[in-house]
C-alpha cells in the first residue's frame, strides 16, 4: 500500500486464535518448487518484482486466496522472503506503507505493514493474519497500491479500528487492536491475501451510492 469505538466483545477476545486455530489443516509445510525458484533466485536484500494489474498474468494471481504458511524461523526459504518482501517496499521504486506476499507472486499470508501507531514507524512482518473483528466506526481515507500503478481514491469503507490476530517470524501469535492509518494498512494488506483490491470496495461504495440516490 503506498503512503499517499467501538469496544470489542470480551467473546471475541475469548475466541482470540480460533481463527488460526480453524485454519490450521490448510497449512502447507512448504514452498511449491516453482515458488522456491522464484524466493531463492536473488539475494535477501534484492527487491522482488511487483506483480501489477496491468498484465493479465498478474492480474489473475493477485485475485487468488493466499494459503497459510508454516511458520519456521529456520526455514532459509520463508526468511528470504520476508527480507526480499522488505527490500521491495522500501525500494525507491516502491516506497510502500505495507506489501503482501502475494505482490510479488507468492500465494502465502505473509505481509510487512509499516506500524504509524508506534515510535519511528516501524515496519513489522505478519504471518497468517486474520481480522477478527471491524469497528462500526469507520474512517475516510485515501489509498493506493503498488499492484494499482499511477493511482489512488478515497475510501469510505475502511473500520476505524480491527482486533487481528497473526504470527510472527519467532512463531509467536499475537492478538491486538489496531486503530487509525494502521488499521488501514492491515485492512489493505490482509484484503491481498484473500485476493481483494482496494479497487472492489470502491467500486462497492459507488453502487451503494448509486442505490441511495433518489
Amino acid at each position: 500500500m503506498k503512503r499517499n469505538i467501538k469496544i470489542f466483545s470480551l467473546l471475541a477476545i475469548i475466541g482470540t486464535f480460533s481463527g488460526l486455530q480453524a485454519q490450521v489443516k490448510n497449512i502447507e509445510e512448504s514452498f511449491t518448487k516453482q515458488q522456491s525458484e522464484l524466493i531463492m533466485a536473488s539475494s535477501a536484500d534484492k527487491p522482488m518484482r511487483v506483480f501489477k494489474i496491468t498484465s493479465e498474468a498478474d492480474s489473475l494471481l493477485l485475485r487468488e486466496n493466499s494459503k497459510m504458511v508454516n511458520v519456521d524461523p529456520k526455514d532459509p526459504t520463508l526468511r528470504r522472503l520476508v527480507d526480499r518482501m522488505y527490500a521491495t517496499v522500501r525500494d525507491s521504486m516502491s516506497l510502500g506503507a505495507g506489501i503482501a506476499a502475494p505482490q510479488v507472486g507468492v500465494l502465502k499470508r505473509i505481509a510487512w505493514v509499516q506500524r504509524f501507531d508506534k515510535p519511528d514507524f516501524p515496519f513489522e512482518v505478519i504471518l497468517n493474519p486474520n481480522i477478527i473483528q471491524y469497528s462500526v466506526k469507520k474512517q475516510e481515507c485515501r489509498e493506493g497500491c503498488l499492484s494499482i500503478p499511477d493511482r489512488s481514491d478515497t475510501l469510505n469503507s475502511r473500520s476505524y479500528a480491527i482486533l487481528v490476530e497473526y504470527e510472527t517470524m519467532n512463531a509467536e501469535r499475537k492478538v491486538e487492536m489496531v486503530e487509525d492509518f494502521t488499521a488501514v494498512i492491515f485492512q489493505h494488506e490482509i484484503d491481498h491475501l484473500n485476493g481483494i483490491l482496494y479497487l472492489d470496495h470502491l467500486k462497492q461504495e459507488q453502487e451503494d451510492a448509486a442505490r441511495r440516490e433518489p
